[in-house]
């Protein structure tokens, strides 16, 4: 059981915080992401950190090889820089083998925001280019635990969610959105696969890989199982059958990685094929890029649901565009600029007029 530990030495967390000695400036975990840099994380950095592997040239040439169309823009700018085993992924599809895609959101606002979208939008992508069943997992059980809500209205965001979800167009038959509040308690498979998970993690490895200490509520110790589990195909009887070898991709966030590097860790011990991943960078805040856009702070994020007037206010107390067009060497420190760098899928130009 020490292997878990050893693998996660150099990325363990203290108290949600990485250790300073190896990131000082940054801090990404699942639940802060903040950075002293007015350029944000530093993503080589913590792509050395978290043991992940960069998105190269070679890995989007592929891609386009593999698929016999242009990489998304998403992918080409660099939103989506880091993976795991995404060559084996794409050799399962050269294959004709099967495997499903896997992404999620935990449901703390009414409506989601920009930032939100990013992986929506490339996973919208995924599926449709490789054709492939996709689930999506509504953690309104980890923001019960995490955030002063009752089970209620943790359970009543999951479903407005999940209404920004439906509208970004994926394929209704091959698309399972689910809450966990509902979903675990009607699936004894799932359920399964959680306790399978919880028995190969001990508490002191959770410590080291989520920060977690002695005055942690278990609930919130026992959850990286919940999150965990979608990543086997076995918990969906009702898409795959009695299967438990189908493979998946995760693409998300990489402050979301610690669940996953503990995911792959234990799944050859549970008879389950390791998750890919396909990381993406975080989308700035209104203030700037020193901290991502949250849905717990209003006032850092353009939601869904704002209204024009409401755009505007956000943008006029903030570090906001003042001009037109700027030279596009700018993009670093204009968050407008990289708001229209992930969300355009014009190709590159001189100056951007937006």
């Amino acid at each position: 059981m020490t292997e878990l530990s050893d693998k996660m030495g150099d990325v363990s967390l203290n108290n949600g915080s990485v250790d300073s000695d190896v990131l000082p400036d940054d801090i990404v975990d699942p639940w802060n992401v903040t950075s002293s840099s007015l350029k944000g994380v530093d993503y080589d950095k913590l792509i050395k950190r978290f043991g992940s592997s960069k998105i190269d040239q070679e890995l989007i040439d592929r891609f386009e090889k593999v698929l016999g169309r242009p990489a998304h823009h998403l992918l080409r700018r660099g939103i989506f820089f880091s993976h795991r085993d995404m060559h084996t992924i794409l050799s399962l599809h050269e294959q004709k083998k099967p495997f499903f895609l896997y992404t999620g959101r935990g449901p703390s606002s009414e409506a989601m925001h920009l930032g939100h979208l990013i992986p929506f939008i490339f996973t919208k992508w995924l599926q449709d280019v490789f054709d492939v069943p996709l689930v999506v997992q509504l953690t309104d059980d980890e923001k019960f635990l995490w955030k002063d809500l009752t089970l209620e209205k943790a359970h009543e965001l999951a479903i407005e969610n999940a209404k920004d979800i439906i509208a970004c167009g994926f394929d209704p038959e091959k698309t399972f959105i689910f809450s966990d509040l509902e979903y675990i308690g009607q699936c004894k498979e799932f359920y399964w696969n959680m306790c399978r998970v919880q028995k190969c993690v001990t508490f002191n490895q959770a410590k080291g890989i989520f920060g977690f200490n002695d005055s942690t509520w278990i609930g919130k110790i026992s959850f990286p199982a919940i999150q965990a589990s979608p990543s086997f195909s076995s918990s969906f009887p009702h898409i795959f059958g009695s299967r438990k070898d189908i493979p998946c991709l995760i693409p998300c966030a990489i402050d979301q990685d610690p669940y996953f590097r503990m995911t792959r860790d234990v799944a050859p011990r549970i008879g389950c094929p390791k998750p890919a991943l396909i990381h993406s960078s975080f989308f700035p805040a209104l203030q700037g890029a020193m901290t991502k856009m949250s849905a717990s702070d209003p006032n850092s994020s353009i939601f869904l649901t704002d209204t024009d007037k409401q755009i505007k206010n956000k943008g006029s107390h903030t570090i906001f565009c003042k001009k037109s067009r700027y030279p596009i060497s700018q993009i670093d420190k204009q968050v407008c600029l990289q708001w229209g760098w992930s969300y355009s899928g014009r190709t590159q130009r001189k100056r951007w007029k937006l």
